[in-house]
């Protein structure tokens, strides 16, 4: 590969990651204004969420337009290659955070239906999700390994947070029926938060396979560590 052409394929790189980094502000931006539709009962808000969700699934064909391309002309190798295959593993999630977060939204525009209440644990829960989405994001920007080493161990947080508000609600439709509807939406928005932190998980072992070469998917925080430090040997 000569001078130009390297040069030429690390200008491709650098674009690929940016236009992946640039989904993921459109997808926190959307899980952001979807909860703020919801707890301010604003149906406009909500509204332009759903329809901003186009500019999501776009770039997510972009992107994996411009990997098809690079593994195609340019076949990679190494950490180029580890960097394509990771791109389009977090794409995908990306764009099921963004389906999630237009969920939400969809939420929002019914909730003067059924309007919510106790929903001061169900914030709590998206700041932490989003605090995660940015976290991922950020380790993937940044090649922060330790950001998302430490992404993956938060995500017990999100985990116990959202068990709690399962069993939070699951008392308050047991003791009021009344509440029934909107509980039903409550467990549905919770859900769909808890997932968008799952996703954030797996953008977070796509950054730890695309610096280090290693697949944490399958192990527990303790061995991943060891990977990453090299105290433990990829079998």
């Amino acid at each position: 590969m000569n001078q130009h052409t390297f040069k030429r394929f690390e200008d491709e790189l650098n674009l690929l990651k940016s236009k992946t980094v640039s989904m993921g502000g459109l997808v926190e931006k959307a899980v952001r204004r979807s909860m703020k539709a919801l707890m301010n009962y604003d149906q406009k808000r909500a509204t332009k969420v759903i329809e901003r969700d186009r500019a999501i699934n776009a770039l997510e064909v972009e992107i994996d337009e411009m990997t098809r391309s690079l593994l195609a002309l340019r076949q990679p190798a190494a950490s180029d290659l580890r960097l394509v295959i990771a791109t389009i593993k977090i794409v995908t999630d990306l764009e099921r955070c963004g389906d999630l977060a237009e969920g939400i939204a969809e939420y929002a525009l019914k909730v003067h239906e059924h309007p919510h209440a106790h929903m001061d644990s169900l914030e709590v829960l998206s700041d932490r999700v989003l605090q995660q989405v940015k976290s991922a994001l950020d380790a993937f920007t940044y090649d922060d390994v330790n950001a998302a080493l430490q992404t993956i161990e938060n995500d017990k947080r999100i985990n116990k947070q959202y068990k709690a508000i399962e069993r939070e609600n699951l008392t308050y439709m047991l003791e009021d029926p009344r509440y029934i509807s909107s509980g039903m939406m409550v467990a549905a928005i919770s859900k769909n938060l808890e997932r968008i932190g799952d996703h954030a998980v797996n953008i977070s072992e796509m950054v730890i396979y695309k610096v280090k070469g290693h697949d944490v998917r399958h192990v527990d925080h303790a061995t991943a560590e060891r990977l990453v430090s090299g105290e433990l040997d990829a079998e």
